[in-house]
């Protein structure tokens, strides 16, 4: 590898430092050809939905509908590489444990069918009837199927696909369905259905057009969701305030430059983002939110006082919310010194903020993973929904709750059934539908799966999707637990190190992308997905499948499903394999509430929204109301030990140049990171306290009293503008050090944003050679 390098990043996101990062995958993957013509299909009505995150596609899509990412996402599954069975002939699995996720995905897409032996430690070629047979017989020989077997699936999966999953697993008898929400926005699940009686947001791509005000807590779109800085740009021009509360001055969250405005390219003209920048600790978000909404209050009273006018939406509170007293009791109750000490910020950094948003008529309230990957999470995205109550936010045009999604179709798969807690599907209906009794006891989540397969109660653990045992935490306790699985499936389009920690019974099972044609004797057939504002599109294919050895998810489950299952005559497995709108009939027959005439509808210009009740000020709660929820503390990481002098607080990132666990190369443009990702970002007021030096190599090792030694070495101080007591570290690698017990109240969301750790230098030695540091 090249030197590696950290230059201060001094561009704007977009601009041409992502025209170049577009040119350079598209060499690397092979398709500078192919590519730019795909693109043409991105993010169109009758083409495909981007396969990296779930940011809104539009109804009036631009030109060209897509960011560096979905360049980046699209190259990454339309490669020109191969990873054939020679590959693994001439690579044994131990073999391959030694490199890292970027050079095992490099190897290309999975060309074949594959099961693991032993004997020799390499994956070998099957047929696919082979494949689908032994895995059966697996299956039907655990014998507790309730906590045996676990059906996981990754937010790549369709709506189709997940319907037809949860179906297959329920039918089997269990409601292990954790997927990868479960690590990221589970925390909003639990907490809005509380707030405001839904577990997504409220907002649409309109409410920004029309929003005064617009908040930002712990989401980093320049890196996470490029595209939606269009709509922030445009209200940025129109003097809408953006106030960003988030520990590291994200790129995209300050400068913005359109690549694709010829102007503003050729002028370099570009556009402020955030109006106020607020460096919040990592766990300081509770303690922020309380003193906004402190000061919003303090601004109301003092306002009636003086025979003023309300602050507050008086009217909405009193006919629209439950508990108002109770919080604003609280509110008062609260201490400006332990606020400004919880959050790391000035009380006129809050007050600031509530000046602003008291003076807004509508405000859309923006947040990330930074509020949901706490111990705390819940009650802090609770805390910002109180905010936006306080007000009257929430079911008024350019005013609700954003909380963005990250992969493509994580939030639709959960629509349609995949989830492990029964009373979040209509399992009646379902049971009535296919003429069976669903299982009413409640499955296991990622975290669950993780303890069940440390205690041994796992036999098989079926992935659809992801990279599972690298994106879960405590990787030391769980990859040696892992290979102790009888049966593993990978289903899966490119190598990841998942696939190399085979159980006794290991298969990779490739199959076609969605950006490929699927085809059966029915003709081609389309997908459907959802975005991160409830609205569902169609999807279709336009290149020929990778490999002709390769099926879809669909035709696997179905195959599967006949070999393990009993006949069922209502379920037409046969008729769902080769007629996707066979599948989608079932889906409104289960969910008729938002998947009525759902085969014309999902080809409508910005797809179909979901019945949103709380957009129309229903509340589906207890209290039939919007509830405020009273917090009980402001530690948002209370099961962990306090940051002392001796020890930091960890928080994981991810790089401009990856997505989730896939990495696409080793650069971070925007943090002026190059040709590594094993760094630290630190304050440099800690790298002198602790008597570190710039490009030292250091080991970071957990703060726990569980009697297990979490470390990871080899790490290189970068100096950074990070608040002090915090720093930062890339994820999946970092997830070494966070105990799987850690993890949010009530929702059981890692907490990978407040991981105690202490740092020491691995000698006295400088990677001079290896880090190349500018300052200026």
């Amino acid at each position: 590898m090249d030197k590696s390098v950290f230059r201060p990043y001094r561009l704007p996101s977009g601009g041409w430092g992502s025209a170049r990062s577009v040119g350079n995958i598209l060499r690397q993957e092979g398709v500078l050809a192919s590519g730019p013509i795909a693109l043409t299909r991105h993010n169109k009505v009758d083409g495909y939905q981007c396969n990296s995150c779930a940011w809104v596609k539009p109804a009036n899509p631009l030109p060209f509908e897509f960011c560096e990412n979905g360049v980046k996402a699209m190259a990454w599954e339309l490669t020109a590489h191969r990873c054939t069975p020679d590959f693994f002939a001439k690579h044994t699995v131990t073999e391959l444990l030694d490199w890292d996720e970027y050079e095992l995905e490099q190897t290309g897409r999975l060309t074949h069918p594959l099961r693991y032996d032993a004997a020799t430690d390499r994956y070998v070629p099957v047929s696919w009837g082979h494949a689908i047979e032994e895995i059966a017989r697996e299956l039907l020989a655990v014998e507790d199927r309730k906590t045996g077997t676990v059906f996981y699936s990754s937010g790549r999966l369709s709506n189709e696909g997940s319907y037809l999953y949860q179906l297959f697993a329920r039918l089997y008898g269990n409601n292990n369905l954790p997927d990868s929400s479960n690590m990221c926005h589970e925390t909003t699940s639990v907490a809005l259905p509380v707030s405001i009686g839904q577990g997504i947001g409220t907002v649409s791509l309109d409410d920004f057009a029309k929003s005064d005000c617009i908040l930002f807590f712990g989401q980093n779109p320049g890196s996470n969701s490029p595209r939606m800085l269009h709509p922030l740009q445009e209200a940025s021009q129109r003097g809408v305030p953006i106030i960003t509360y988030n520990p590291l001055r994200e790129r995209g969250l300050e400068r913005f430059l359109n690549p694709q405005s010829p102007a503003e390219m050729l002028s370099r003209t570009e556009t402020r983002i955030s109006s106020q920048y607020h460096q919040v600790k990592a766990g300081g978000d509770l303690a922020a939110l309380a003193g906004i909404c402190k000061s919003v209050l303090d601004a109301h009273d003092a306002s009636l006082a003086a025979g003023g006018p309300a602050i507050l939406d008086e009217a909405f509170i009193r006919e629209h919310t439950h508990g108002f007293e109770t919080f604003a009791d609280w509110l008062r109750g609260q201490d400006w010194d332990a606020l400004e000490r919880r959050s790391g910020l000035h009380r006129a950094d809050m007050e600031a903020t509530a000046k602003v948003y008291g003076a807004a008529k509508a405000t859309v309230a923006v947040y990330g993973m930074g509020l949901t990957q706490h111990q705390a999470g819940v009650e802090t995205v609770q805390m910002l929904v109180n905010l936006l109550l306080m007000r009257g936010n929430i079911g008024r045009s350019g005013s609700g709750i954003c909380p963005v999604r990250g992969h493509s179709n994580v939030q639709g798969q959960r629509t349609v059934g995949i989830t492990e807690k029964p009373e979040l599907f209509p399992l009646d209906r379902l049971g009535a539908q296919f003429g069976f009794e669903p299982p009413r006891e409640a499955g296991y989540n990622t975290v669950e799966a993780c303890e069940a397969i440390l205690r041994g109660e796992v036999r098989a653990f079926v992935m659809l999707g992801g990279n599972f045992v690298r994106a879960i935490p405590d990787h030391g306790q769980m990859e040696p637990a892992w290979r102790r699985l009888r049966l593993t499936v990978n289903v899966i389009t490119k190598l990841n190190r998942s696939a190399l920690l085979p159980g006794a019974v290991s298969y990779i099972l490739p199959v076609i992308g969605r950006l490929e044609i699927d085809e059966t004797t029915k003709g081609q057939q389309v997908l459907s997905m959802e975005d991160t504002s409830a609205c569902v599109h169609g999807n279709r294919g336009l290149r020929r499948p990778a490999s002709p050895h390769l099926i879809s998810e669909i035709r696997l489950i179905c195959e599967l499903a006949q070999r393990v299952l009993e006949p069922n005559p209502r379920v037409r497995w046969e008729d769902y394999r080769t007629d996707y709108a066979e599948i989608r009939k079932e889906i409104g027959e289960t969910l008729p509430e938002s998947f009525w005439d759902y085969e014309r509808r999902m080809w409508e210009p910005g797809g179909f929204q979901r019945d949103l009740p709380a957009k129309r000020r229903d509340w589906h709660t207890e209290t039939g109301r919007a509830n405020f929820v009273t917090p009980t503390g402001l530690d948002e990481d209370a099961d962990m030990p306090e940051v002392g002098h001796d020890s930091l607080r960890l928080m994981t990132l991810r790089s401009n140049d990856q997505f989730n666990t896939t990495v696409y190369g080793y650069d971070d443009r925007f943090r002026g990171i190059k040709n590594t990702r094993k760094v630290v970002l630190m304050n440099r007021s800690d790298i002198d306290r602790l008597g570190l030096k710039v490009g030292q190599a250091v080991t970071l090792r957990t703060v726990a009293d569980d009697g297990v030694d979490r470390a990871l070495s080899g790490l290189l101080v970068v100096a950074y503008d990070i608040p002090i007591g915090c720093i930062g570290g890339y994820y999946p690698e970092c997830n070494v050090l966070m105990p799987i017990w850690h993890y949010a109240i009530g929702s059981k969301t890692p907490a990978a944003k407040g991981i105690p750790v202490t740092i020491r230098s691995d000698g006295d030695r400088v990677i001079a050679p290896l880090l190349e540091y500018a300052e200026g």
